[in-house]
């Protein structure tokens, strides 16, 4: 019987597979600017503002300066002073992304969501009967940029890890492929912080220990990565060797539904924070309302002047009614003094009441969770 590093080590790769990643170019600032001649062709972010907040998306222009999502704002300004900061319009970012959803049908049903701005599409098998997945995924790049005005890049392989890989090579605007014969040495040179899933904290662990690139892990046992890695050691082992089984998976699982707020100052008195945190509850009310979606266990989210981090959550037996989630967010908010001044506060729904993605998209938070 093989051991499981020799199960890994022989690639169960379906090269038959023919997957592509459409990912919309800075697709937030994108609009923005479509929507405001005035900003195009100037370094622009959403969300925040010159005194405070985060980054939500930055135009390529502010990433020339430097400018990146989850960004603070000061920072940004900084970096950037001419920077020009636009108010996130979610509603219209969730229209132009239904737009770009039915090309995608056009092609396949096999379509996974990732976010607003990007999703996984197999088309092995497709509506229009091409044999070539780089032909679709320029096809429906042209029909994105024809019916929305926007740049969408993608990346083509045979399995979505690599699909994933090959959409960043050639933005903006442009595609990419890695097929099967080439996924080897492609993956070897590639640097380790460019392995999509392997973030900062990582690749700085993995450069500690040597790794730089996909052929020095490929070094490494199983075992030890394993031991150094916990069970992500069985992802970094096999995705440096191309295998990446995950099925596209166009029914996702919604595990929470959430809103919060990141103040304009910092916030220290409780009837302060107790008036913050009812607006944060009505707006999680009215998302709750607005998708048909329930809960049993309600979470507050914290984040201190220091940018530390606190959760406070409790569960009940039945789905939470509106008042009760308003009592409970009061009663985890009173749980015990803040010990610094409040710069965020959030409330999350989980253990929800259905089994599939009741809605393709998510409501949108007022403020992106700060990285």
């Amino acid at each position: 019987m093989q051991s499981l590093e020799q199960a890994s080590s022989n690639p169960i790769i379906h090269p038959t597979k023919k997957i592509i990643h459409v990912d919309m170019d800075a697709f937030y600032a994108s609009v923005e600017q479509l929507d405001h001649p005035h900003w195009r062709g100037k370094p622009l972010a959403v969300g925040g503002s010159e005194v405070r907040g985060v980054i939500a998306a930055a135009s390529y222009e502010a990433r020339k300066f430097g400018v990146y999502s989850a960004m603070s704002s000061v920072l940004a300004v900084k970096k950037c002073p001419q920077l020009i900061f636009a108010k996130p319009r979610f509603d219209r970012y969730k229209e132009i992304s239904l737009q770009i959803r039915e090309i995608f049908y056009e092609y396949t049903d096999l379509v996974e969501p990732l976010s607003l701005d990007e999703a996984f599409l197999d088309v092995t098998e497709n509506k229009k009967e091409l044999k070539s997945a780089i032909l679709i995924a320029r096809q429906i790049r042209e029909k994105i940029k024809e019916k929305t005005g926007l740049n969408a890049s993608a990346g083509v392989s045979y399995n979505k890890f690599l699909a994933k890989t090959a959409s960043d090579l050639n933005k903006p605007n442009g595609q990419a492929v890695i097929l099967p014969e080439d996924a080897e040495d492609f993956l070897e040179k590639l640097p380790i912080g460019k392995f999509f899933g392997i973030g900062k904290v990582t690749a700085e662990k993995m450069k500690s220990l040597g790794i730089h690139n996909g052929a020095d892990l490929k070094q490494f046992s199983l075992q030890f990565l394993i031991k150094k890695f916990g069970k992500s050691g069985l992802h970094y082992f096999n995705i440096v060797r191309g295998i990446h089984l995950s099925e596209v998976q166009p029914h996702r699982i919604r595990k929470s539904i959430s809103a919060e707020n990141t103040f304009n100052q910092d916030l220290i008195e409780i009837e302060d924070l107790k008036k913050a945190l009812a607006d944060i509850a009505n707006e999680l009310i009215r998302r709750v309302e607005k998708s048909g979606i329930n809960g049993r266990t309600i979470t507050l989210k914290i984040k201190f002047s220091d940018f530390t981090q606190q959760t406070r959550s409790r569960t009940v037996e039945q789905y939470l009614q509106q008042k009760e989630i308003q009592n409970i967010a009061l009663e985890l908010l009173e749980q015990e003094k803040m010990p610094l001044a409040v710069r965020l506060l959030g409330l999350g729904l989980s253990n929800l009441n259905i089994t599939e993605e009741q809605q393709f998209f998510g409501e949108q938070l007022k403020i992106p969770f700060e990285q």
